[in-house]
């Protein structure tokens, strides 16, 4: 899926969700990772699905977060970011 259509989705996986954050200085990865610290510290409302330990999937996220079926809506990621604005944080 081109970033295009991940603009116009509503519901979005924590991985899709970085995907639109990162820039040319941070990767995919780094994104996952910060919003799952997000999630993790109550900072950004999400939909977990949690990995078992045994059922870990490549690399982990803060709290065993599944980033493909951990999903945030559209508005508050959106509210998220203007949050961070506000504090003159910049999420990448």
């Amino acid at each position: 899926m081109d970033l295009q259509q991940l603009k116009m989705r509503t519901t979005l996986s924590v991985h899709e969700a970085a995907q639109l954050l990162v820039s040319d200085v941070a990767s995919v990865r780094d994104g996952e990772l910060l919003l799952a610290h997000a999630i993790e510290r109550g900072a950004l409302h999400a939909n977990i699905t949690r990995w078992a330990t045994e059922q870990w999937e490549g690399e982990r996220l803060e709290g065993n977060i599944d980033r493909m079926r951990t999903f945030i809506e559209r508005e508050d990621l959106d509210a998220w970011l203007k949050t961070e604005a506000r504090a003159g944080l910049s999420p990448i």
